[in-house]
């Protein structure tokens, strides 16, 4: 509006004789919040038609709304009501368990008993309904959303209530195995997009009574079901209490997927590093309820959150759990050593190669000034070019179809690659290292790789103005800024800042199962105890019997 009014020009919606009155059209002044409360407030009446009225009005121009009238048990006298939402609801659960009771089954359930107005809704909730689960309202608010929920309600007339019956049943894709998690050992289920499903795949992985799931509904517009996953007695109650809170705080018209709520409820929402986690695995999610943390599960997408998230957790993998210690210990330091080579690798070859030449070896250098003999750039241009290229090519391989993009990722860079070599506008030294640094960076989940990838620009143009002091100087500033970081109240860095001796059994490498006693401190504070001691495992004695 500041930028249109000195130009003369005026929207039309504005009032010129008081520019603070806000006349906008119909469609400007839609206030969701309050038609939802007014919904609410309303109640149904005890007139079947007049409901369908209010009911048809409300849920106007929505042909996939049906609505099915029909006389109770061949009784003309009462009349009946079914709405149901086509392609939300089974309309094989409706027509067996709902309309063919009603309608044909009733006088065998009340064999001589006489059908009246009065008694047929008490009837109907104890009797005539073999469905799982039903649910009484009178208010016309709830029953709206029920509908929208892919229910079915049944209106009697001369009662005002309804019936909501428990018929959800869309098409859903089956439980397959994780693209984005892949592991050699351990369970392949992967959540999907119904929040059933999911909540269904963590029971399996944890029977138990304490294994506490509360439900919500956020979005004024979407109402999308949100459920809060923990386990009472081992998550602490300060972080229940603060997920809970950050949730009820989200005032916004839709949540369509897990990022608008991890947007809404991260500490340090302009850091480059999450501080909530994601995942679609249930085996991980599971694992991280049993060590305290809290889960949130949002219908509509196959990826959980989870919190407190550390950064540790980052270079952890669920299979690390599923091999041998030694072996996962082994590949967690490769991932570390991966992590450092992702990050700094071309910046330290920009400073040495632009400003240090004394740390190379004298053949190693000799090298490299051969190779840069006829490449017109200096080594920051060349190094920022060759990454640039390098992740276009990575994101078009993402975004074009699995075959396509594969080929174009692999063909491209190699094509690319090799000609930019042969005609001299980048040395192979320079080509190599940034091969190696896309590589190293594929090691992470994508999450880390992508912030990995956003800080190696800032860290380059440190390296290409002061060498390695810039190096240095970014490296500090990266680490301070991970020590500042919160995740609900723990310290991002945990273990390590502040140091716990007794954590660090789970962070560069991974002690065995016996040795690994205690949850996190500061995360599974409430029940630390996770093992009972003396679980070493040991050869029998001579004997052939152990000693206890």
């Amino acid at each position: 509006m500041r930028f249109i009014k000195p130009l003369g020009f005026r929207l039309p919606w504005r009032s010129k004789s008081n520019p603070g009155q806000d006349n906008a059209p119909k469609d400007f002044q839609r206030d969701n919040t309050i038609s939802n409360q007014k919904l609410q407030n309303m109640e149904l009446s005890a007139d079947l038609q007049a409901n369908l009225r209010q009911i048809r009005a409300i849920l106007s121009e929505c042909s996939d709304v049906i609505y099915r009238e029909f006389d109770f048990a061949q009784d003309e006298r009462i009349k009946l009501a079914i709405i149901y939402l086509d392609g939300m609801a089974d309309k094989i659960q409706i027509s067996a368990q709902i309309m063919r009771s009603l309608m044909l089954d009733a006088p065998l359930a009340e064999r001589g008993g006489e059908f009246t107005r009065a008694r047929v809704f008490a009837l109907i909730k104890k009797k005539l309904l073999p469905i799982q689960q039903i649910e009484e309202t009178n208010n016309l608010g709830r029953v709206i959303d029920a509908v929208l929920s892919g229910d079915a309600v049944l209106l009697v007339d001369g009662h005002a209530c309804a019936i909501i019956n428990a018929t959800r049943g869309w098409e859903s894709r089956k439980v397959e195995e994780s693209q984005t998690e892949l592991v050699v050992r351990g369970p392949r289920e992967a959540f999907i997009e119904t929040i059933r499903v999911n909540i269904s795949l963590i029971r399996r992985k944890i029977k138990n009574s304490n294994l506490k799931i509360e439900a919500m509904k956020l979005g004024r517009v979407t109402k999308t079901d949100v459920a809060v996953v923990y386990i009472n007695g081992i998550v602490n109650d300060k972080v229940v209490a603060e997920v809970k809170e950050r949730l009820n705080r989200i005032n916004i018209d839709a949540i369509l997927e897990t990022s608008y709520i991890e947007e809404l409820i991260e500490d340090n929402p302009w850091s480059p590093f999450s501080t909530v986690g994601h995942t679609e695995r249930p085996d991980k999610v599971a694992a991280q309820l049993l060590e305290g943390r809290v889960a949130i599960l949002v219908d509509g997408t196959p990826y959980a959150l989870t919190v407190p998230f550390l950064f540790v957790e980052a270079l952890q993998s669920p299979e690390d759990y599923y091999e041998r210690s030694l072996y996962s210990s082994t590949v967690r330091l490769v991932r570390w050593v991966s992590m450092a080579i992702s990050l700094f690798a071309p910046s330290l070859y920009i400073a040495i190669v632009t400003f240090h030449h004394e740390m190379l070896p004298t053949a190693l250098l000799l090298s490299l000034a051969a190779q840069r003999e006829t490449v017109p750039f200096p080594a920051f241009v060349e190094t920022i070019m060759m990454e640039f290229i390098f992740e276009i090519l990575r994101e078009a391989g993402i975004r074009l179809p699995r075959q396509v993009g594969q080929a174009v990722s692999i063909v491209g860079a190699l094509v690319i690659g090799e000609a930019a070599v042969r005609a001299g506008l980048v040395a192979a030294g320079t080509v190599i290292l940034v091969a190696l640094t896309g590589i190293a960076s594929f090691i992470f989940y994508y999450y880390i790789s992508t912030t990995l990838r956003i800080l190696r620009f800032p860290v380059m143009v440190l390296a290409g103005t002061l060498g390695l002091y810039g190096v240095i100087c970014g490296a500090l500033a990266i680490l301070v800024h991970l020590a500042t970081l919160r995740s609900f109240g723990v310290p991002y860095l945990s273990p390590v800042a502040p140091l716990n001796t007794g954590d660090l059994k789970d962070v560069a490498v991974r002690v065995p199962w016996w040795a690994m006693l205690r949850r996190p401190r500061l995360v599974g504070m409430a029940n630390p105890q996770r093992a009972a001691r003396g679980l070493k495992p040991t050869p029998p004695p001579a004997g052939g019997k152990r000693r206890r």
